[in-house]
């Protein structure tokens, strides 16, 4: 007898199994050949694909949670989450309404994803990584363990960001009525990179294939194709032409 509570009308799709004590909302659809782990918490409406692992105490679909002095949290209804198919989600991972995550994904142990997200088929996001609200993440993307990505980024297809890498979007840091107006997450173009515990201001770009290297502070742009290094980061040189994304071969 199963342990768990599923609404009427969720929709289960053959082979799916379901772990102990799991709780499936109204209007939920999870694809055939899905693995549910113990105490997953599915959301009222939210989508899940075909062959999809999910892990212990994951929940998917969660509302916001609004400050009372909160800058960019805003009320607003939501649609459902969907999670494409053939994804990993992990243990203690929150997957936000109003989320939408691509084919292929892995999101690992303990990763927030908020509302008014995308992430893109065959992206990685490591343990502990935080993707705020209103941010874009292409496809192939790595994001490594303990990420930051603040909220109104958009990182484009292939960008690399290694562990505890930070960004922000205030350059008022929490002071003044002015910082309202210019609130702004960072751009990573397609192929940047971004290397261990480096940090990337408000409204920074790095350019496409562009690399900023490790414990940098990037106070300005990155340029196409050039590695930038030091606090605050200069221009060090270009890319080296064997790591250059057009010459790795890989396939769209």
């Amino acid at each position: 007898m199963s342990n768990s509570i599923i609404d009427k009308t969720a929709k289960l799709g053959p082979g799916t199994t379901l772990g102990n004590f799991c709780i499936i909302g109204r209007n939920v659809e999870v694809g055939r050949e899905c693995r549910l782990g113990h105490h997953v918490v599915i959301h009222d409406g939210s989508c899940i694909g075909d062959n999809v692992r999910i892990d212990d105490q994951t929940v998917i679909g969660k509302f916001p949670m609004r400050a009372a002095n909160s800058a960019v949290t805003k009320d607003q209804e939501l649609p459902p989450t969907e999670i494409g198919s053939d994804g990993i989600i992990g243990t203690g991972v929150v997957v936000y309404r109003g989320a939408t995550v691509g084919r292929k994904v892995l999101i690992a142990d303990l990763s927030t994803v908020r509302e008014n997200v995308s992430v893109g088929d065959y992206t990685i996001v490591g343990r502990g990584v935080a993707i705020e609200n209103f941010c874009k993440i292409g496809r192939y993307c790595k994001l490594e363990t303990n990420v930051y990505i603040t909220a109104y980024s958009e990182l484009e297809d292939r960008v690399f960001v290694a562990p505890c890498a930070a960004t922000s979007n205030d350059n008022y840091v929490g002071r003044t009525e002015e910082r309202f107006k210019h609130f702004k997450g960072v751009t990573v173009k397609k192929g940047g990179r971004i290397g261990v515990n480096a940090t990337i201001l408000p409204g920074k770009t790095v350019g496409a294939d562009g690399l900023v290297a490790a414990g940098a502070i990037l106070t300005r742009d990155c340029p196409d194709g050039k590695i930038m290094a030091g606090t605050p980061a200069k221009v060090f040189r270009d890319v080296p032409e064997e790591q250059r994304l057009e010459n790795q071969g890989w396939k769209d």
